[in-house]
């Protein structure tokens, strides 16, 4: 990353780091079921000012000992938790593995946190979290509760918020098929995410300027 392409980062977005996020799960409470699979994608802007996904750190993860296994969430994704084709790792090697990059990046960036990006991002978040509560990892490099939903923005920019469907609005290919793989998923979202900061760059919205930030609502 380019002087000028982590000082835009900076600037963009507030100081935070937008990192990408996607976890597949054996259940929705993230403090009692497994972190089975986790995903993140890092971003950079080009000379030109354009969001782009750059690198892809990926990792299947070993339930942590106790941990609660819903067989309907194991249905849902497709996971086997006991197979040893997996090549699964514990959670506290996972994190501290995806962690390290994003805090190397981060710091190139000028960022003083990283910001977890993802689609309805507080589930993800919450077991990001609660795995790192679990490791006792003490360099965690994202916000403790700021998120940015591409669920929302796309309701907002797409009228779409289902992940395939806001991706179709969008132009981006999306297959069905390779959907609940957190690498898949986290690849798309990250695509998304990017032609969401691109669309409003594109249409005049960024760099702010006096016009752009007028009321739309005129008295008469």
């Amino acid at each position: 990353m380019s002087d000028s392409d982590a000082s835009l980062m900076k600037q963009r977005f507030r100081g935070y780091l937008p990192v990408v996020i996607d976890v597949e799960t054996a259940g929705f409470n993230a403090k009692t079921d497994a972190l089975l699979e986790i995903a993140a994608v890092t971003l950079r802007f080009d000379d030109e000012g354009w969001l782009h996904p750059d690198q892809t750190f990926h990792y299947h993860v070993d339930p942590f000992e106790g941990a609660n296994i819903e067989q309907a969430a194991l249905d849902f994704n497709g996971i086997d938790p006991d197979s040893p084709l997996r090549g699964a790792v514990p959670e506290e090697e996972a994190l501290k593995e995806i962690f390290k990059p994003i805090r190397k990046a981060q710091k190139d960036a000028g960022c003083q946190r990283s910001v977890l990006v993802g689609h309805n991002a507080t589930f993800d978040h919450g077991f990001v979290m609660a795995a790192a509560e679990r490791a006792n990892l003490k360099r965690n490099p994202f916000h403790p509760f700021v998120t940015f939903d591409t669920a929302a923005l796309a309701a907002l920019t797409l009228g779409q918020t289902v992940l395939i469907k806001a991706c179709q609005a969008a132009g981006i290919a999306f297959d069905s098929k390779e959907a609940h793989s957190a690498v898949y998923d986290t690849e798309r979202t990250a695509e998304l995410f990017c032609w969401m900061v691109n669309r409003y760059k594109n249409l005049g919205g960024w760099p702010l300027s006096s016009s752009s930030i007028e009321s739309p609502l005129k008295e008469d």
